[in-house]
């Protein structure tokens, strides 16, 4: 006999009184109303609130923030005039320190519900000293206003532009970029893209900083290869930005939500600005992959060589190395770094660097991870540490398999998604391997985003 579908206890429009228990993973206050879970954006764990149920779904409920009808201590007025509309950042309404706290709870919830993991030490999340004005990289779409050009981003889960005049967690310059650009597009009479139409010229503009050497560099993402008055433009852009050396055009005609498109072209100055991590040296082009946040790279990377633990003797695998930042770093205090990465303009990126930094001890293959590091391991190449720093999804099954058969004595895992983390070091964990210790880095300051480096040690001989 079939059991009965369960009720929800709420209907939609309806107002209901909660205690906000724990954040959700958008950074949403999570509370019980006879048990079931509802989803209240801007609402904070220890706060009790009203609520306007707006929708319902079968296990779960969203509501919208009436009133607070008792407020946490770390309750923060948002230093952002567009926070609760903008989908750019989740946390600003909560202070610094509970956010740290946060991320560090969200770790280790995903250690033990979903890998599973007890004892694992999980230090207290690395916080910045200024967290703020810390992202070298600005990309924002355009749109039209009360019938004038406006920049901004979307609102959550939508594509209706919000209207940004600065963003508090954007570097200064990249302000002046976006801002810069619009007017003279305004001036010039350029029109923006309409998605609904297809029509119009520029799509996104993206600024990027080098924040070590104040190098930046302008993107226009355009739906097609012509830029009216484009002489005109160039003129402009360099006389008013500061600190301006790269004028790059990207072009993208398809209807689509993704960014860049495939063709790429240096209208003015240099290909790529040039920034450091540390002593490293890096070129960063226009659709290089580059962490937005210089500060905190430098402590992630750091704690990545320190689990390393690197003698001068040993051979490392990078996964997943992208342009060889870690790889690079790396290959300071290792015999030999293999860096392997499936995005081949990357790997010429990584080749490029450690050219330029004149390091000589590190060999990168483009081509999926899960398949090259197997064929390695077939040609006699064995790593002492392997590191791995996956995108959201995690480690492909296969490479988590080979990683088994090699038996590096040391794996540094870095993560930026704890619960696809929290899956890859359960399977590790069965296959012989101990997860020692695990630090969160707080890369992305008022997000729910949180970084993590953890260290893996073999003891399945032992």
């Amino acid at each position: 006999m079939a059991k009965p579908k369960l009720q929800a206890p709420v209907v939609k429009n309806q107002y209901i009184e909660l205690a906000i228990t724990g954040l959700g993973h958008e950074g949403e206050g999570v509370g019980k109303y006879e048990g079931f879970t509802i989803f209240v954006p801007n609402a904070l764990p220890g706060e009790q609130i009203q609520a306007k149920v707006v929708r319902v779904q079968k296990t779960y409920a969203y509501g919208r923030l009436i009133k607070i009808i008792a407020a946490t201590p770390d309750r923060a007025e948002p230093a952002c005039p567009i926070f609760h509309r903008c989908g750019g950042c989740h946390l600003q309404h909560l202070s610094y320190p509970a956010q740290l706290q946060h991320k560090r709870q969200s770790v280790v919830d995903a250690l033990t519900r979903i890998g599973k993991l007890e004892g694992v030490t999980v230090h207290e999340t690395l916080g910045m000293d200024n967290p703020w004005r810390y992202r070298n990289k600005a990309q924002v779409p355009l749109g039209e206003i009360d019938g004038r050009l406006a920049v901004g981003f979307y609102a959550p889960r939508s594509h209706d532009l919000i209207e940004m005049q600065s963003c508090d967690i954007q570097h200064m310059y990249n302000d002046q970029i976006v801002h810069t650009t619009k007017e003279i597009l305004q001036e010039l009479g350029i029109s923006q893209y309409e998605e609904a139409t297809g029509r119009g010229i520029v799509r996104h503009l993206i600024g990027r900083t080098a924040v070590h050497t104040d190098e930046t560099m302008l993107v226009l993402v355009t739906n097609g290869r012509k830029i009216p008055q484009k002489d005109v433009l160039i003129e402009r852009l360099r006389q008013r930005i500061p600190h301006l050396v790269s004028i790059v055009q990207n072009i993208n005609t398809e209807r689509t939500n993704v960014i860049f498109g495939r063709e790429t072209l240096t209208l003015w100055g240099k290909d790529a600005i040039t920034d450091t991590i540390g002593s490293i040296k890096f070129e960063i082009s226009a659709r290089s992959f580059f962490q937005v946040n210089p500060v905190q790279t430098e402590v992630l990377y750091g704690k990545a060589l320190e689990y390393a633990q690197l003698s001068g003797s040993e051979t490392v695998i990078d996964a997943y190395c992208g342009i060889g930042t870690i790889s690079l770093f790396l290959a300071q205090k290792a015999r030999a770094v293999y860096g392997v990465e499936i995005v081949p303009e990357a790997i010429e990126d990584a080749k490029r660097n450690a050219e330029l930094n004149e390091i000589t001890n590190t060999h990168f293959t483009a081509g999926e991870a899960e398949t090259v590091i197997p064929a390695w391991y077939h040609d006699g190449i064995r790593a002492d540490v392997l590191v791995v720093d996956p995108p959201r999804k995690g480690c492909d099954e296969r490479l988590l398999a080979t990683i088994a058969d090699m038996k590096p004595e040391r794996v540094v895992y870095v993560s930026c998604n704890p619960g696809t983390l929290a899956r890859d070091l359960r399977y590790l964990e069965d296959h012989g391997y101990k997860t020692v210790e695990v630090q969160p880095v707080d890369m992305f300051p008022h997000t729910f985003h949180v970084e993590c480096c953890v260290l893996l040690k073999w003891s399945g001989d032992e």
